[in-house]
């Protein structure tokens, strides 16, 4: 019974993904988007997820105790966070990044912790394929029904589904694209093969009908990663990482202004100039978690947006929210992930090898992605839990296995 509880909670807390974004209305922040779910509904689904953590938490301090690598590098980054909300213009602001972000690393100890149950393990992957198929082919049915409507004016058409913006489902499918296509690739049921081509199929239609371009580039740069690591020469793998990102950028050029404002194409730049402005005067601790937007409007320039809720830029909203301090910390554990994979994939089956590498491939992409853009849904539900399940599935066995 507890080993299916387990299973069953993984598989509603990745089934609950797609749905995330729509946390950020509890944040008194009003977004540039639409939510599905109403602020209540929000509270519910936070608030289960808030009482699945606790439990989890209970059971990782029962024995055997672990202490994986990656502990002290994520505890560090807390305390950042922590000690950059406490520092910073509204304490209270910080309150939501700083519950969810504990509850990712709860997530990612406990991913850990179980995925070498054959249970857990194929829970896991299951509700990643399926939730991935199911808010793809949403997103892809409400853009061709242009339904709700507002979503459809606001995202210029563009595929979103319960993302909120476009670049949300874009970062999502970031990293479940790659995940999906190793599982179809790898996968011995027939069952499991199908829902991972289920998910590999919606998932690229949508991710195509979003046209965001970051996402696109981050993508094609996991492609690269992917292959460059997997090719047997390096030449080779370089040879074509190269002629994969090429493709991108140029399927980037070609329709860059398809299904977007031509008057929104430079608008980050001054949102930049205005985070440089942010940092320079608070580089060791920030302004504090989700308080960009209170001293963008003390110094963006005049030409510029009237709001901005983020730096368009991953690295900027952190130096500017967390300061040196807070992006040291993410630095380094980003650094103990990389050490702690390439260790595990020495020792791992070429086979295990494939999913771990897909894994970390769609973490890179978001990295690329997050070059010119922040992304909530990747920052607190995917790259923590993603970071787990690659370092797991690098050791154990496949999920269709047992």
């Amino acid at each position: 019974m507890v080993r299916t509880l387990t299973a069953a909670s993984f598989g509603f807390a990745n089934v609950l993904v797609p749905l995330f974004p729509s946390f950020i209305m509890l944040t008194g922040v009003q977004p540039p988007g639409i939510s599905l779910l109403s602020p209540r509904v929000a509270v519910v689904l936070l608030a289960l997820l808030a009482l699945l953590g606790a439990v989890f938490t209970v059971r990782l301090l029962l024995p055997p105790r672990e202490r994986p690598p990656t502990l002290v590098p994520l505890l560090a980054w807390l305390g950042a966070a922590i000690l950059a909300a406490l520092l910073g213009f509204d304490p209270t602001a910080g309150v939501l990044f700083i519950c969810i972000f504990a509850l990712g690393i709860v997530w990612h100890l406990c991913t850990l912790r179980f995925y070498p149950d054959p249970l857990v393990a194929r829970a896991i992957v299951w509700s990643m394929m399926l939730a991935c198929a199911l808010s793809s082919l949403a997103a892809v049915a409400m853009a061709v029904a242009r339904y709700p409507v507002a979503q459809y004016v606001i995202g210029h058409g563009r595929a979103i589904g319960t993302f909120v913006l476009p670049g949300e489902l874009a970062g999502y499918l970031v990293i479940m694209l790659p995940i999906a296509g190793a599982v179809a690739a790898s996968a011995r049921g027939a069952a499991l093969r199908t829902a991972a081509v289920a998910a590999l199929c919606c998932g690229s239609v949508a991710f195509v009908l979003t046209f965001s371009r970051a996402g696109w580039m981050g993508l094609a740069a996991a492609i690269a990663f992917f292959v460059a690591v997997r090719a047997r020469a390096w030449r080779t793998g370089i040879l074509a990482a190269t002629g994969i990102i090429a493709a991108g950028l140029g399927a980037v050029l070609l329709l860059f202004n398809v299904a977007h404002n031509p008057s929104e194409n430079y608008t980050r730049i001054s949102i930049w100039q205005a985070a440089l402005q942010i940092i320079d005067r608070f580089p060791l601790t920030g302004v504090g978690p989700f308080d960009f937007s209170r001293l963008y409007a003390v110094v963006r320039a005049p030409d510029g947006d009237v709001t901005a809720f983020h730096a368009h830029s991953v690295y900027l909203t952190f130096l500017a929210e967390i300061g040196i301090i807070g992006i040291a910390a993410a630095v380094w554990t980003w650094w103990t992930f990389a050490a702690e994979l390439r260790r595990r994939f020495l020792r791992t089956s070429p086979r295990q090898a494939t999913i771990a590498l897909a894994a970390a491939a769609g973490l890179f992409g978001t990295l690329v992605q997050g070059l010119i853009d922040t992304v909530s849904i990747v920052i607190f539900g995917l790259w923590l839990p993603t970071m787990a399940f690659a370092l797991a599935s690098a050791g154990e066995g496949f999920p269709d296995d047992a």
